[in-house]
């Protein structure tokens, strides 16, 4: 058994679980078989994902499992084996992502500066770049995070967010991509027509002739810290010292959030480590459910 508040949390989450999969979601998790109607149901699944992460903190599917036997047996009778159980969970990395966009999207707090965002990227890990990785080899490769220190085989997660004062963006878009793939081409395909708008991001994001042209055409502009230029010399570097760390403190401060967001998402839901992902489904399926169960407290902490 749980406790009353959890257990009230856990109707809410299985409440709204039903209603969206009812709206869209059963169009991803169709069966063309004769157990087209399981007896323990997709929304069981994800209900018992969402609430034991969110709520229990647990994020390994043995102790996901190992927590629905032994105190939501009452509530989910049917649940069946922990093979059966990773076997249909794995099956429904598509009704994940559109209940992640689902939840980010009906959401949205009401101070997002709609005009103004911040955007970066965090590694999610499948192995470390000393072996040779056998997991998902169709979404994922190998490279070096100058954050970690590492090389590392997997994917990386491209986050754009509104701003929000004194707190931290909301998700405006998430990006999925294989782990090398440079954050500016992210941009340039992802975001590059977004229209009246201001982008705070590091200087991997430094490209001036494509976002002049950005600024014409979009009056979308991005602001980053300066990076130094070659061949300019020592005096001309020290006259612009002071502008230029200005400057660039200043655009840092703002996209500061942005990482204690990535830093709020890896402590609640531990999305960074997929060393324990044994197929492709399962890796997409780590990512979204755990978007979605981040944020799945947002249906009754509005």
């Amino acid at each position: 058994m749980i406790p009353e508040a959890k257990a009230l949390k856990l109707i809410e989450i299985y409440f709204y679980v039903c209603k969206v999969y009812e709206e869209n979601l059963q169009f991803f998790c169709q069966r063309f078989s004769n157990n087209d109607e399981p007896e323990f149901t997709d929304q069981e699944i994800m209900t018992i994902y969402l609430f034991v992460t969110n709520q229990e903190q647990k994020f390994v599917l043995t102790q996901i499992h190992r927590f629905a036997n032994e105190y939501l047996r009452s509530w989910f009778p049917k649940l069946g084996t922990y093979t059966a159980f990773i076997t249909r969970l794995n099956r429904m990395p598509e009704a994940f992502r559109m209940l992640a966009s689902n939840i980010l999207h009906s959401n949205l707090p009401q101070d997002c500066d709609l005009t103004k965002s911040v955007l970066d990227s965090v590694p999610i890990i499948t192995c470390s770049g000393k072996r040779s990785s056998k997991v998902a080899r169709e979404i994922t490769d190998k490279t070096y995070s100058s954050t970690k220190n590492m090389w590392y085989y997997g994917l990386k997660l491209h986050f754009l967010g509104f701003c929000r004062p004194s707190k931290l963006p909301y998700p405006e878009d998430i990006v999925i991509t294989k782990a090398s793939e440079n954050d500016l081409n992210v941009f340039k395909e992802s975001w590059g027509s977004l229209e009246n708008r201001v982008f705070f991001g590091d200087k991997i994001y430094i490209d001036t002739p494509y976002f002049k042209k950005l600024k014409e055409a979009q009056n979308s502009e991005m602001m980053t810290p300066i990076k130094s230029i070659k061949g300019h010399s020592i005096e001309q570097n020290q006259r612009d010292f002071a502008y230029n760390e200005l400057y660039s403190k200043a655009v840092s401060a703002i996209r500061q959030p942005v990482e204690s967001f990535f830093n709020w998402i890896i402590q609640k839901t531990d999305i960074q480590r997929a060393s324990k992902v044994r197929s492709t489904n399962g890796l997409l399926v780590h990512v979204y459910a755990k978007i979605s169960a981040a944020f799945i407290g947002l249906i009754f902490n509005p």
